[in-house]
């Protein structure tokens, strides 16, 4: 085993800034809260459904268009558009849940991350 792992030749290890992790967080949080929403908000029957499949559908939608390796590519914009669509919902949920402060904290910090990611990416 080498003794300094960053200096393996013919391996390329991606830098992780710190917009990854916030955008790595934000994921979590919407998916999380996509889960609480569905949970605590809808009758018996529903909220089995919607608090497993909710969050199924944006971890499948992320694996399909915005993750580093989606396998699906899409325009720039389109992108941006379906990230902002998860936003959106994830905003939404929270507004129905009577935390309307959270859900507007959550989509000022979710929508800046994405605006300066994607600015970097397109640049």
């Amino acid at each position: 085993m080498p003794e300094d792992s960053s200096a393996v030749p013919g391996v390329n290890r991606p830098t992780i800034t710190a917009l990854d992790v916030i955008r790595s967080i934000v994921l979590v949080i919407s998916v999380a809260t996509l889960a609480l929403w569905g949970f605590a908000t809808w009758p018996l029957p529903w909220n089995i459904v919607l608090g497993i499949g909710a969050p199924v559908v944006v971890i499948l939608v992320w694996a399909l268009f915005l993750s580093p390796r989606p396998v699906l590519r899409l325009h720039p914009f389109l992108r941006a558009a379906v990230e902002l669509l998860i936003y959106v919902g994830v905003t939404i949920a929270w507004w129905l849940m009577d935390q309307p402060v959270i859900g507007l904290a959550f989509a000022v910090v979710a929508v800046g991350a994405g605006v300066v990611s994607g600015r970097q990416r397109i640049a």
